[in-house]
């Protein structure tokens, strides 16, 4: 009965507080409850004091999945291989993995059977991105330039193969690396993929 009230609950994720005022009992008994929900399975913790039931995240579809991403790490947003297949500009699809750029660290969290994937960038590569049906993702052209700037200094791989080139604006890719990011390797390898893929 008391998992079903909070399933009952409009928010995605609950805190203890949120228990508490669902179950109707006091603050301590609700952190008593969430860390026996936890261990039972019933509830998942996030981080620390945020929750979500695992049956609503069951539920979740790929919005859904992108506003918990979001919400793990922040600041950070959707990009990389996880953004351009929500474009439809690669035919590559990642299986349980959601990837994002972030700004302070490097990270894997897995949550369930989901693993949501952070690569950090430096602030002046920041950018590029908007807030859409309540998630932050990178623009498609910002998400191609994120996967050829990481891909350019060993810190991430992409089947270019796999990319629809004509789906893209190829000055406003080629904006990015060059006003972003001067680095020379980055630069150097842009200029490589534009000559193999006659783009």
């Amino acid at each position: 009965m008391k998992e079903y009230l909070l399933n009952k609950s409009n928010k995605l994720f609950l805190t203890v507080s949120d228990i508490a005022n669902n179950l109707s009992i006091s603050k301590e008994s609700a952190k008593v409850t969430a860390n026996r929900y936890v261990k039972s399975g019933s509830l998942i913790r996030i981080k620390r004091n945020f929750y979500i039931t695992s049956e609503k995240f069951r539920r979740l579809n790929e919005p859904g999945l992108f506003q918990i991403a979001n919400f793990i790490e922040v600041p950070s947003y959707i990009s990389l291989t996880t953004a351009l297949s929500y474009y439809g500009i690669t035919t590559q699809q990642l299986q349980n993995i959601i990837e994002s750029v972030s700004l302070k660290r490097s990270k894997v969290q897995s949550v369930q059977n989901i693993q949501f994937k952070y690569y950090k960038v430096k602030k002046s590569f920041y950018t590029g991105f908007q807030m859409s049906n309540n998630f932050f993702i990178a623009l498609p052209e910002k998400a191609f330039a994120d996967a050829v700037y990481l891909t350019s200094i060993g810190k991430y791989s992409i089947d270019f193969e796999s990319i629809n080139f004509k789906k893209l604006n190829i000055n406003t890719v080629k904006q990015f690396i060059e006003a972003i990011n001067s680095n020379s390797i980055t630069i150097n390898f842009w200029n490589r993929l534009c000559k193999r893929y006659k783009i």
